[in-house]
């Protein structure tokens, strides 16, 4: 047997064990971090993995800084015991400090061997979080015994109750020869390999007992953008790895602040803007980043990633988002967590159209949502063509608003013989190449969006029977991009023109 650690947890496994057999169920496409033991690293390097109760963090010991591990019950010791702006402390437990009664200067992320009222057997791991100066009862030299290198941002989050898990030795992984992510399931694990499988994120305003809102709109962004629970590397820079494919998205911002490794921002100027970032070293604020989670487990896959790398993202609290759920569904999801709902209406199937508040941190801050639905027989159903209209797909998602839920809407423009129009906002710079343009026939229940090539660019049509001449927005072939097609085409006779319109797109 070989003994290795996934996510922190140790674990027995069979000598020439594979990924694949440690692994079920998961996403092949999702890549993993894997940190081989090396010798060299290991006499060399005195780091320790503290997993806490608000995530995990890595502190490099000194070498003249010592923590007792082997102590009986030190481990279960480590409960946070006091806290500020300035520092968190956790323990007591015994020690040989000999504290010299004086003030100290501590810098954000010191870890300092200190006690409380002088007395080496109330002694305290203390994390500074901020630069301060302080007399924390330690040693004369100040008392600084590590400090920490990974995961800053969880000195921030630590409250009441939270506390000291585990500390683990590990080594350094910074040696790409022997630390990298990978997708291969043959891979072979060996005696002391770690292997981190996710990224989790604590979200900015977040806690069990108290939720903050400022930043809603941001974190919303962030939510829906790995709401699939993947990381898409874009590029991969020195301090940091990027996420664009929800770029061009206007993103308030709602908060400044340092990026420090750890730090998860939203752009909110500039081609990039709405683009994710995950920081892997510590960089100033940037007024072009609003700063909107942090990670606080899996930091070594975010520093480890390359270019084209995909690996799976938790962000906690998941999206609450009932738009485009049947009413039913919608209720039952709401009771699942905790949140109170009032409906203008059930009468009849109906779907959600339409939610107050419109974010997740609004919605659990307040405990209660108002639902604003729609019947069955008044939301069209569609399924868009992907394969053969990528481009034009998505523009009629982001024009309608299916980019973001469910159940998008657009107003009716005008309806004639068996032609509906629809005629949805254009921002300025949106260009509908010709795309996925028909040949012979245009079938029934088509629906297209008129590209470049005519004056009507933007508009949107749905055709109820097939034309060998026009499209659905009654333009000649050339200048049709059909994008999908309606599931549902008998409750057209519904919309009337001047109509908002409410739209599903539906699988297959």
């Amino acid at each position: 047997m070989v003994t290795i650690r996934i996510d922190g947890e140790s674990r027995e496994v069979p000598e020439e064990s594979s990924l694949a057999s440690v692994f079920t169920g998961r996403d092949p496409l999702c890549c993993v971090a894997v940190i081989r033991p090396g010798t060299q690293e290991k006499e060399t390097t005195e780091n320790l993995q503290i997993l806490t109760t608000k995530g995990e963090i890595r502190v490099e010991i000194s070498a003249s800084g010592r923590i007792p591990l082997e102590g009986p019950g030190f481990i279960e010791s480590l409960k946070l015991h006091w806290e500020d702006r300035y520092s968190a402390a956790f323990g007591p437990f015994p020690s040989e400090n000999i504290p010299d009664r004086r003030p100290h200067l501590y810098e954000r992320g010191d870890l300092i061997l200190g006690c409380g009222g002088y007395d080496p057997k109330q002694s305290y791991l203390i994390f500074s979080r901020m630069r301060h100066s302080a007399d924390h009862g330690t040693g004369e030299n100040g008392g600084v015994i590590g400090r920490v290198v990974s995961g800053r941002g969880v000195l921030d989050h630590w409250g009441t109750g939270d506390r000291v898990t585990e500390v683990i030795p590990v080594i350094s992984w910074a040696d790409t020869a022997r630390s990298f992510t990978t997708t291969d399931q043959e891979l072979l694990l060996e005696e002391g390999m770690q292997i981190v499988t996710h990224v989790d994120l604590a979200v900015q305003g977040y806690g069990e007992d108290h939720i903050v809102t400022d930043c809603a709109a941001s974190v919303e962004h962030l939510l829906l953008a790995l709401e699939d629970g993947t990381f898409h590397v874009g590029r991969a820079a020195s301090t940091h790895i990027f996420d664009g494919r929800r770029t061009q998205i206007d993103v308030p911002p709602e908060l400044k602040g340092p990026r420090r490794e750890g730090t998860v921002t939203v752009r909110t100027k500039g081609q990039s803007k709405g683009g994710v970032y995950i920081y892997t070293a510590d960089v100033p604020s940037n007024p072009a980043h609003t700063v909107v989670a942090q990670v606080v487990h899996g930091i070594e896959i975010a520093r480890l990633a390359k270019a084209d790398d995909i690996f799976c993202i938790r962000a906690s609290p998941a999206r609450f988002d009932l738009i485009g759920l049947p009413l039913g569904e919608a209720l039952r999801v709401a009771a699942a967590r905790g949140v109170k709902t009032q409906v203008d209406s059930q009468a009849g199937d109906r779907v959600v159209v339409g939610q107050v508040p419109g974010t997740t941190l609004e919605v659990l801050a307040s405990g209660t949502v108002s639902l604003i639905t729609e019947p069955l027989s008044r939301v069209i159903d569609i399924v868009l063509d992907d394969a053969k209209a990528p481009d034009s797909s998505e523009i009629f998602r982001f024009l309608t608003g299916l980019w973001s839920h469910d159940v998008g809407q657009v107003p009716a423009f005008f309806i004639f013989d068996d032609v509906y129009l629809f005629k949805p906002a254009i921002p300025k710079g949106v260009k509908i190449i010709p795309e996925n343009i028909p040949q012979d026939e245009v079938p029934a229940g088509a629906l297209a969006i008129t590209n470049e090539s005519r004056k009507g660019v933007g508009l949107v049509g749905i055709r109820v029977s097939a034309h060998k001449e026009f499209g659905p927005t009654s333009e000649p072939f050339e200048g049709t991009n059909i994008i999908g097609r309606v599931v549902n085409p008998g409750v057209l006779k519904n919309i009337r023109e001047k109509d908002i319109v409410f739209i599903r797109e539906v699988k297959g």
